[in-house]
């Protein structure tokens, strides 16, 4: 360390000398100008015309996929008439004069065609049934849709001016039967949702019919107008004013289509094949600009920065490298103390690890004694409540003089005692897993056993215990015992999530598929922290009610037989619990997850 750092200080010592601004310099500056100019122009050249037809190659696919939606809801209309000139219900609507049915039947139409509106008119031309009900009684006699329709066996399209703007489109068709005229089915076609959808592009789209009238247009004021008178008002904030802010000719190498209010525009037609319409979209050259521009920028920004740089590069060298070196000098100083105090450190660490060790040691086993004293009594204070109720019903019995029901309340005394012996023993192998051998268990019977166990609670409350089982036995391999007592622990838990709810509720479900699943749903508050609900010492419960290790030694017990212990807040409340084990099939083996 300390070679490099008097290396370090000769270094220092050598004299810089910095190299003057020479004619070479200059000319590399000058040539960088020229190439930044250059290629800024080249840039703007290319990426106009690429954009520019970019745009008006999107123009045009957006045109021709108007213009079909357009003539695809019509074509889908034209139809209807005629279908609906043949329903029988309309027909004896018209000739028995009862039209209490008809309107409903217009609606349940109108709803699967998805038209504007139907109406049903007699052969006087007044409306006997409509889905808009306020329009029944309407006079429709000399309405050229009526006319027309009357006139003809075909259908009839016509287009009528609307009093508060715009225009109606309308199919008719009349309805006759055995040559007799009944009435005119009338069917009005929504295309106004087409504006709609236009209107919230950049482009300005308008329809013409064959006299070149505007039927259709994303601004309101051109509708009735042609083309030309159009071009000649003054639009309001929207889509128009949005599609004529253009930019100058000169930013766009193709020469503009059309010119609104003095700004160019690209202008594109497509003819509809329906009655000579035709439709017209305007685009805007703002979005080419935009695009151009961006780019542009980018390089200037670039071609400044690179410039920049090199003048800093040049007027700061000899201070820059001055200071690196000085930098440095002090930095190895720095280390040099550093390392002198990490080795103190770390002798005063040594002499204190022996210590810690110790200690650490001595932490390890009273953790140890702690958890597994929690653990016994987690586990042996359910059996002990139970015997506590069985001892006092027996002392009754006996007081009683009814020895033998008093004998079998010991006998269940003594049932729990084992169990108690068998829970000890399973605490004692918890550490070494697969100690005990698996035998084929009845899951059935494991659970009724279960519910056996837990009926000093269930009496002491009121809980509605629903169980779904099914009817042929699902059988198991694995430890009972185990089992059960996994068991235990879900009911446990449900019946305590359940304490809080004016009706409780328990839902135990035991299905066999692929898997042997047993499903306890409660309807108590749910779970707040799922993901750490398996943890050991993780508990919602007041003190002195459980210590948080119920789940998790339930859970380490389904995991030993191979499966697998879930939990989630169900979407009605509560909490649902999944025990998974593989099922024993009919050949005695277990079958395959």
């Amino acid at each position: 360390m300390s070679s490099d750092v008097q290396y370090g200080r000769s270094f220092l010592k050598k004299p810089f000398r910095g190299a003057p601004l020479g004619w070479r310099l200059r000319l590399a500056v000058i040539a960088l100008l020229v190439a930044a100019c250059a290629t800024i122009w080249v840039t703007n050249r290319l990426l106009t015309d690429r954009f520019t037809e970019s745009t008006r190659n999107r123009a045009e696919v957006r045109l021709a996929l108007y213009s079909g939606n357009l003539l695809s809801e019509l074509r889908r209309n034209a139809i209807v008439p005629q279908l609906l000139s043949r329903d029988p219900t309309l027909i004896s609507a018209l000739q028995s004069s009862d039209y209490s049915l008809s309107s409903q039947r217009l609606i349940s139409f109108v709803e699967e065609i998805g038209a504007a509106s139907l109406m049903l008119l007699d052969r006087d031309g007044l409306a006997r049934a409509a889905t808009d009900r306020n329009r029944l009684g309407e006079a429709h006699r000399s309405s050229p849709y009526f006319i027309d329709a009357l006139r003809s066996n075909a259908t009839i399209f016509t287009v009528i001016p609307k009093e508060s703007g715009g225009y109606s489109f309308v199919y008719s068709r009349r309805i006759d039967a055995n040559g007799d005229v009944l009435g005119v089915i009338v069917v009005e076609v929504d295309l106004h949702k087409f504006e709609l959808t236009w209107a919230g592009i950049s482009d300005a789209v308008m329809v013409t019919d064959s006299t070149g009238t505007i039927i259709l247009s994303t601004e309101p004021q051109w509708r009735g107008l042609d083309e030309n008178a159009a071009m000649l008002r003054q639009p309001p904030e929207g889509a128009i004013q949005r599609a004529i802010r253009a930019t100058a000719d000169w930013t766009a190498p193709l020469p503009p289509d059309a010119y609104l209010q003095g700004e160019a525009v690209m202008r594109m037609e497509t003819r509809i094949p329906f009655r000579g319409w035709q439709m017209t979209s305007f685009t805007t050259y703002a979005s080419i600009r935009e695009k151009v521009n961006s780019v542009l920028a980018l390089e200037i920004m670039g071609f400044a920065i690179l410039l920049a740089l090199a003048f800093y590069a040049l007027s700061r060298r000899a201070t820059f490298r001055m200071a690196l070196f000085q930098r440095e000098s002090a930095e190895l100083r720095a280390l040099n103390m550093r390392l002198q105090r990490e080795i103190a450190e770390r002798e005063r660490v040594e002499k204190t690890l022996e210590v810690a060790e110790q200690t650490l040691a001595q932490s390890s086993k009273l953790a140890a004694l702690g958890e597994m004293s929690a653990a016994v009594s987690h586990e042996l204070n359910q059996p002990l409540a139970a015997m506590k109720t069985y001892l006092a019903g027996a002392r009754l019995l006996l007081r009683r003089n009814r020895p033998e029901e008093a004998l079998a309340s010991f006998g269940r005394i003594d049932g729990l005692i084992e169990r108690m012996g068998a829970i000890t023993r399973q605490l004692k192998s918890y550490a070494r897993k697969g100690a005990d051998a698996f035998s084929p268990v009845n899951l059935g019977e494991a659970l009724a056993s279960s519910l056996s166990m837990m009926e000093p609670q269930l009496r002491q409350r009121d809980v509605k215990i629903t169980q779904i089982l099914p009817e042929e036995p699902v059988i198991v391999m694995g430890d009972r015992m185990r089992i059960e007592q996994v068991m235990v622990n879900l009911l446990r838990n449900a019946l305590d999530a359940t304490k809080s709810v004016s009706e409780p509720d328990v839902e135990i479900i035991l299905a066999a598929g692929d898997m042997a699943v047993l499903t306890v749903r409660d309807n108590g508050h749910g779970i707040e922290n799922i993901e750490n609900l398996f943890e050991p010492f993780y508990t919602t419960k007041q003190p002195g009610d459980g210590v948080g290790l119920g789940l998790a030694i339930s859970s380490g017990i389904v995991n030993d037989h191979g499966g697998r212990l879930t939990a989630r807040n169900s979407q009605q409340g509560g909490a649902v619990f999944e025990m998974q084990l593989p099922i024993l099939g009919s050949d005695g083996l277990e079958a395959a997850e």
